[in-house]
């Protein structure tokens, strides 16, 4: 015998892995999601960019998204002895940390600007996961380019909100008032 695994050992443990990353990638998401919502009186107030999709395709698309991303890092997970392996992981959890950032700084802390700079570093990191990804199993590489065209877009829309809604829609919320009327001289 020339190989270290069989195909059954090497299937078993991938499935051993999406068990875990599917769910945990999900789990993790859902939670990340749950800082902030578009349902608070901030977003209502925010000028909408003109290629803001309907709020529901959000949860579909991460949905299906974060199934993809679990199954791609449990790919890469069960590729033991695999060169790049260890470095793809290491290079994947920094970038998720940028993905679960990004809600909690946009719709939490209400910074726009700042929740741009976490999708940027985002994307960045992002394209280093499916580089890395790519040599250790191709599979996972491709599976990852839905999600770094979602995460390009979802960048887009950041920037066109903040190019509608330059004081971040503070003016707004800090002193309760939306307009102003003057009556008389």
């Amino acid at each position: 015998m020339n190989t270290l695994a069989s195909r059954g050992q090497l299937r078993a443990s991938f499935i051993r892995w999406a068990l875990f990353t599917v769910p945990l990638v999900f789990l993790l998401g859902f939670l990340s999601g749950m800082v902030g919502s578009p349902d608070s009186a901030w977003f209502q107030s925010l000028e909408k960019p003109a290629i803001y999709p309907e709020p529901k395709w959000f949860g579909i698309v991460w949905s299906v998204l974060y199934v993809m991303i679990g199954l791609a890092v449990a790919m890469v997970a069960s590729a033991w002895g695999a060169r790049g392996r260890t470095a793809a992981l290491w290079m994947f959890a920094a970038h998720f940390v940028f993905n679960l950032a990004w809600t909690p700084v946009f719709f939490g802390a209400q910074q726009i600007t700042g929740a741009l700079v976490v999708i940027a570093l985002m994307a960045v990191t992002l394209i280093a996961v499916i580089a890395l990804f790519w040599k250790v199993r191709k599979a996972a590489g491709l599976l990852l380019l839905p999600y770094l065209a979602w995460v390009l877009f979802a960048g887009l829309l950041n920037f066109q909100f903040l190019q509608l809604n330059p004081d971040g829609g503070a003016a707004a919320s800090d002193s309760g008032a939306v307009e102003r009327v003057r009556i008389g001289n």
